[in-house]
């Protein structure tokens, strides 16, 4: 009779151990979804291109590609894991071959923390690049991200930019960007009064982990940035081509570039403005259509909760 007794508490411990370790294991399943997902590798799946975690290294997690060059790169905690961190540096990567070819859209998501570099009138500035999808001997790229952290002397205000070009069937380049206005001008309210939309963003990230997704939409002729999961882009120039269609189509060959321009990594830059990113990067993704915005709301929440 003690022996059973024995064995029924022994049984009873292991059910309760294993309720225990249940409850605190890290299975996404055991996570309220967020936006319809357990983690971030679920939104877009089928869209996703390329991913770079940079947990402890600079490996493009699909194709398995490392840097081809690394500068002035190190590791630090980031937002999920480990984030590449960059004092004036870069990692450039070789061509990879799911990103030489487009459906005509795209969207490119990341995580960055940087600040203003010009933070007094008259101060050297330059701007901070975040990630390039770029072209031979060309300064930007097909698809660009980067703080326009030149012209400011805020701390805690950072404009944001994105910027596309397209290689028609002529050989010749479509171009343009979207962008944060940071205040509204006197002369974007005078547009507005004469039937425009300009609307200005603050965009208070300096110095600070922020989620910045660029998406290029070819079948709109439109692009728009988020931070945050809020659309922060001004309006008026969302849309390019008269809202005609103008599908995504790279110049090759093209390669990806965190932290820098295609001119600084091959070493013809002769622009000041133009230096290699002081700040640091985490969870690069690049999809191969225009993310909505429940899909980047669902992106932003669930990285943020290191899913």
């Amino acid at each position: 009779m003690k022996t059973n007794k024995i064995l029924v508490s022994a049984f009873a411990l292991s059910i309760a151990f294993a309720s225990f370790t249940s409850c605190g294991s890290d299975d996404d399943n055991s996570l309220p979804p967020i936006g319809g997902y357990n983690n971030a590798d679920e939104v877009a799946a089928t869209a996703l291109k390329a991913y770079w975690p940079l947990d402890g290294d600079g490996n493009e997690s699909i194709s398995n590609t490392a840097p081809s060059s690394t500068v002035a790169t190190s590791y630090v905690t980031g937002v999920k894991g480990q984030a590449a961190s960059f004092n004036t540096g870069y990692m450039a990567y070789p061509s990879i071959a799911a990103l030489a070819t487009t459906s005509g859209s795209a969207s490119v998501s990341c995580w960055a923390k940087i600040s203003n570099t010009k933070l007094v009138a008259g101060g050297v500035s330059n701007i901070s690049p975040i990630f390039s999808l770029t072209r031979s001997s060309e300064i930007f790229g097909n698809l660009n991200i980067m703080g326009e952290t030149h012209g400011l002397t805020t701390s805690d205000t950072i404009q944001v930019k994105g910027i596309f070009r397209i290689k028609q069937t002529d050989g010749s380049e479509f171009g343009g960007d979207a962008v944060n206005m940071t205040k509204m001008e006197q002369w974007m309210i005078d547009a507005n009064a004469a039937g425009e939309n300009h609307q200005a963003f603050a965009n208070k990230i300096g110095g600070q982990w922020a989620h910045i997704v660029y998406v290029f939409d070819g079948p709109a002729g439109a692009n728009r940035l988020y931070v945050n999961g809020v659309k922060i882009s001004n309006p008026q120039w969302e849309i390019r081509n008269g809202g005609a269609a103008k599908p995504l189509n790279h110049f090759t060959p093209t390669r990806p570039v965190i932290g820098a321009l295609e001119t600084v990594v091959n070493g013809t830059n002769t622009d000041a403005w133009n230096a290699a990113l002081k700040g640091q990067v985490d969870e690069v993704r690049v999809f191969d259509k225009p993310l909505t915005p429940a899909e980047i709301g669902a992106l932003y929440e669930l990285e943020k909760a290191g899913r």
